[in-house]
């Protein structure tokens, strides 16, 4: 909801923000270059784009260059560029503020990633400290139960211990989901509409499975996530093998 809303807000400012500077810059326009005046309006675009998508970056680039022929350029006030150096420094316009904006999309999905790495990284310290402490093994699968349904979205996780039963869906140790043996298109095709299994295990050696519930209609994480879910699950099936096989809550 904050992004949508945020989007909006940027999408906004991408069709007024280069009209209204635009219109500020009309008193100085015989006194500034043309290309110093377009540079003015790409610091518009870029401010634009830090705070919004790259449809908003795009949006305010075609905005920019709109309002810098009609406003700044003769004859004013048409849509109409007389003279050729104008014509290339409008094209200039377009063409910076565009590129611009999409590298500062980019480095702001870039921050983003590496935030939730950090995150990533920080659970799987925790809970990797938790079993070197000397934790009971059903404190660590009560903590990475709660990290499972945080990081995948899930509406439910429960943790069976022991004997394997069934053939449910299958996150597998590279991420991917099988479903009968068969490889999931998780892009395409989404979760399972069933439970799916995440085997917690040692060295090949099954110890237990949690059980991941999604969340109905929701996206699959990215793979980097997944892989996640799998580190967490191999937490416990160490905290497990140091415990021993028999085990009573």
């Amino acid at each position: 909801m904050r992004s949508t809303f945020r989007d909006r807000i940027a999408l906004a400012a991408a069709l007024l923000a280069p009209l209204v500077v635009s219109v500020a810059l009309v008193p100085v326009r015989a006194h500034i270059s043309s290309a110093n005046l377009a540079l003015g309006l790409v610091v518009v675009v870029v401010a634009v784009a830090a705070l919004g998508s790259r449809t908003a970056g795009a949006v305010a680039a075609l905005s920019a260059a709109a309002w810098f022929d009609f406003f700044l350029t003769r004859p004013y006030q048409r849509f109409v560029i007389s003279d050729s150096d104008d014509v290339t420094t409008t094209l200039l316009l377009l063409a910076v503020g565009v590129a611009v904006s999409q590298l500062a999309a980019h480095a702001r999905r870039l921050k983003l990633v590496t935030v939730t790495d950090a995150a990533h990284l920080t659970r799987i310290h925790d809970t990797a400290s938790l079993v070197q402490s000397g934790a009971s093994p059903y404190t660590v699968v009560d903590q990475v139960s709660r990290q499972l349904v945080e990081i995948l979205g899930l509406r439910g996780c429960r943790f069976e211990h022991g004997t394997l039963l069934g053939r449910p869906p299958h996150l597998e140790q590279d991420g991917s989901v099988t479903v009968g043996g068969a490889h999931r298109d998780l892009e395409k095709d989404g979760w399972p509409g069933e439970e799916i299994e995440l085997r917690a295990s040692v060295g090949g050696r099954y110890l237990g499975r949690f059980m991941l519930l999604p969340e109905p209609g929701t996206v699959p994480p990215p793979l980097q996530t997944r892989l996640v879910a799998v580190s967490l699950a191999d937490q416990v099936g160490a905290a497990l093998d140091t415990a021993g096989p028999a085990l009573d809550r």
